[in-house]
């Protein structure tokens, strides 16, 4: 990569390495230098920048970033599209991150240019969580480094995947001493069957006995008959020896101790067994009564997510094995689920995709188009609202809504045509001759509390596709100053805006016929310039004659 100080002369093209600010606008870094671009430069009095230009052989930071991604992204992950050279994967399921730690190494070793880091190995994770990122840390990575990535990430099956977790059903025995309060057993059942429904399970059974091997084993036989897989076991008196009540147990039920302790704190005294039909049976240890995270927790994600835990697997769990009072972990989900607003903040901890809504605004009367109502104007089959829904549908957004106002009845009736039996909601704007700004009110009321943000769509910009979508979604990153994201093309902008939910009071406080682009002016250190493969972005249709234009240039393409 060429990098340095270079003439306004010979900077068009280039990347903009350091963000520049003009009156009234601002430059940002990783910009691609256009001739207006340098003309407004040039007028500022600047004659110098400091900016990248790539060499042949050398693979531009956000398809290199997507090239990587797509290689590493295995079973159950999404990943979005690059944006500054990174893409991130995302669970799309609750379950357990299976990655190959030493391939891992390796793609980090290749070039400094190149990185990816991921959560720890068997993670717990819920749907959308963050389970990695690539970054491309320069604005070019050397095409052999990308390709020689790409090979360690394809080699051996996927780089990453999610293990989803397999409904079970679980049986527990539990054993009584002389003495012993049924509520304590009580106690120990209800956080047994907490964690296995966190983990998508059920308790099928309980049997409690004497501590007693004989009368273990009887037990450990008849929930098996029942189809209980796995088999808890909590006995009155922790385990200290493999020839104890509960190792004697499994082996009198025909079965076999594979492992006996690990090196996990809580949860040392954890037993594992097997019977010879392969039913995993575990021996709990007593500080399972809590439902804080322990060793058992470890060993049931993973037998849950049908992921055999071997003697040698439990013995290299020491590392990061210290559990104990660590207040800043997060806590499991069986216990924060039962904290109600606990799940919610412990949730909040982790990475995950933003929850981006669409609002497409197909209200207005279009008196531009003279009599006929422009979003029901057909073009290439369909009429022209339709295309919007399903570009919104086909992307990483959320199910989209829909604003009608002027013959809402027909554009409802396209709309539902369009979605099928896929997901939409239509929120009807009364007030609709009021102006555009009475859709946006109505629009960003219907979001709720769930959006992180929403992309404010035009019904009648048929040529905006779903990539642009996604690529606004990619680049919206809040906390890096990047809460509003409006998409270029050769430096113009266009529609539709990403706007961070913090803008949806302002949005809604808009008044007249007239949109919010004048809170991208008032927020100008808070808007991305996202540039597009075309200028779809930049393409409305208000009259006849523009209607005419598309469909001339449909047919002729």
């Amino acid at each position: 990569m060429i990098f340095g100080d270079l003439p306004l002369e010979r900077a068009e093209g280039a990347i903009l390495a350091h963000s520049v600010k003009l009156a009234g606008k601002t430059f940002k870094k990783g910009r691609v230098l256009s001739a207006a671009d340098i003309a407004a430069l040039r007028v500022a009095g600047i004659a110098r920048v400091a900016a990248a230009r790539l060499e042949p052989d050398e693979v531009g930071e956000d398809a290199a970033a997507n090239r990587l991604a797509q290689s590493a992204c295995g079973q159950h992950l999404t990943r979005s599209a690059a944006f500054t050279g990174r893409s991130n994967l995302f669970a799309e399921t609750a379950g357990v991150l299976v990655l190959d730690r030493a391939r891992i190494d390796r793609f980090n070793l290749v070039d400094e240019a190149i990185t990816i880091a991921t959560l720890a190995p068997y993670d717990m994770v819920e749907p959308h969580q963050m389970v990695a990122t690539i970054k491309i840390i320069p604005f070019a990575a050397p095409t052999r480094a990308v390709e020689a990535c790409a090979a360690i990430a394809g080699e051996g099956g996927p780089l990453l995947r999610i293990a989803p977790f397999q409904a079970r059903a679980a049986g527990l025995v539990q054993t009584r001493l002389a003495g012993m309060k049924e509520s304590v057993l009580d106690s120990t059942a209800e956080a047994t069957r907490a964690r296995l429904e966190a983990l998508g399970s059920q308790l099928q059974r309980e049997i409690r006995c004497d501590h007693d091997a004989g009368a273990v084993a009887h037990a450990i036989v008849e929930l098996r008959a029942e189809g209980c897989a796995p088999i808890l076991l909590f006995g009155a008196s922790a385990v200290t020896d493999r020839r104890d009540v509960l190792p004697a147990a499994i082996a009198a039920a025909g079965g076999t101790v594979e492992h006996f302790g690990m090196p996990v704190d809580p949860g040392n005294l954890l037993l594992i067994g097997r019977l010879s039909d392969t039913t995993e049976i575990i021996g709990m240890p007593g500080c399972s009564r809590s439902p804080k995270l322990n060793g058992l927790d470890w060993v049931l994600q993973r037998l849950l997510a049908g992921i055999a835990v071997t003697r040698r697997d439990i013995m290299l769990m020491g590392t990061g094995g210290l559990l104990k009072e660590i207040p800043s972990r997060p806590l499991p989900r069986a216990e924060a689920g039962r904290a109600g607003a606990g799940r919610a903040g412990a949730a909040a901890l982790k990475p995950r995709a933003p929850r981006i809504a669409v609002m497409i605004l197909a209200a207005g009367k279009s008196s531009r188009m003279g009599s006929a109502n422009k979003l029901l104007a057909e073009l290439d089959g369909q009429p022209m609202v339709a295309w919007a829904v399903q570009t919104a549908l086909a992307s990483k957004a959320a199910a989209p809504i829909v604003v009608t106002g002027h013959m809402a009845v027909e554009v409802e009736r396209a709309v539902r045509d369009a979605a099928g039996d896929r997901p939409v909601r239509i929120v009807h704007n009364p007030d609709y001759a009021a102006g555009l700004s009475a859709s946006l009110a109505a629009g960003v009321a219907a979001l709720g509390d769930e959006a992180d943000g929403v992309i404010v769509c035009l019904g009648d910009m048929p040529r905006v596709g779903s990539a642009v979508l996604d690529r606004l979604i990619a680049a919206f990153d809040p906390v890096e100053g990047r809460a509003i994201c409006v998409p270029t093309y050769r430096g113009k902008r266009g529609n539709p805006v990403l706007w961070d939910k913090r803008f949806f009071p302002e949005l809604r406080a808009i008044a007249g016929d007239v949109g919010a682009r004048h809170l991208i002016g008032a927020h100008g250190e808070l808007v991305a310039d996202v540039e597009m493969a075309d200028d779809g972005v930049l393409v409305d249709v208000d009259t006849p004659q523009a209607l005419a234009t598309l469909k001339s240039a449909a047919r002729e393409a």
